[in-house]
């Protein structure tokens, strides 16, 4: 199946919302925005630079804005994906298809466009130094081969480990989890490596 069939039967799926991401597509099909395929849902593109999606879930439906946060947002309809986490990705969700002012949607839509042509956007802050959790350090200062191990790792991987472990609350799941990872690290892998 191509991209265009993957994005076809996203649409023609039987589900609650339908008619309503129906209606947000084509009005933003109406717009120069490029209609791709990406992380299983449609997202809308300019210059191969990520604009918005659409979505559908259990109790609404939307438009996900990546870089939404430079929209003026003149109906106060946008909130942020992940408080405290998402920096520029905006979204606004719908409960039913009479909620849809098209000329409101889509002067939303042209913004976006806009701003991605003039190239706004976050960029990524870099991360802090890498704070070892005792528990590991410990363990690191006791196998000196697991300890070479782990210094050959990437910086991220080696956060992710770091703060897979200090994000435990409790020192029992600290400890599982650090007998998780031990077999990982002695092997060169990354927390997350199963998922890229």
């Amino acid at each position: 199946m191509d991209i265009e069939e993957k994005i076809e039967a996203y649409y023609s799926k039987t589900q609650k919302f339908k008619s309503g991401i129906a209606q947000l597509r084509e009005i933003t099909l109406k717009t120069e925005l490029v209609e791709t395929l990406k992380w299983g849902s449609p997202v809308y593109t300019i210059n191969n630079k990520n604009v918005l999606g659409i979505l559908a879930f259990k109790n609404y439906f939307g438009l996900w804005f990546f870089n939404g946060v430079f929209l003026s947002d003149p109906k106060g309809v946008l909130v942020n994906a992940q408080e405290g986490k998402t920096k520029s990705m905006r979204h606004w969700k719908f409960k039913s298809e009479l909620d849809i002012d098209e000329v409101v949607v889509l002067s939303y839509i042209e913004e976006a466009i806009a701003n991605q042509k003039k190239g706004l956007e976050i960029k990524p802050s870099q991360k802090t130094k890498i704070v070892i959790p005792k528990l590991l350090k410990d363990v690191l200062l006791e196998n000196p081969g697991l300890n070479e191990q782990f210094n050959t790792l990437a910086p991220y991987k080696q956060r992710d480990y770091c703060e897979y472990i200090a994000e435990a609350k409790q020192q029992k799941t600290k400890e599982s989890r650090l007998e998780k990872i031990i077999p990982m690290i002695s092997k060169g892998k990354g927390l997350n490596d199963k998922y890229k």
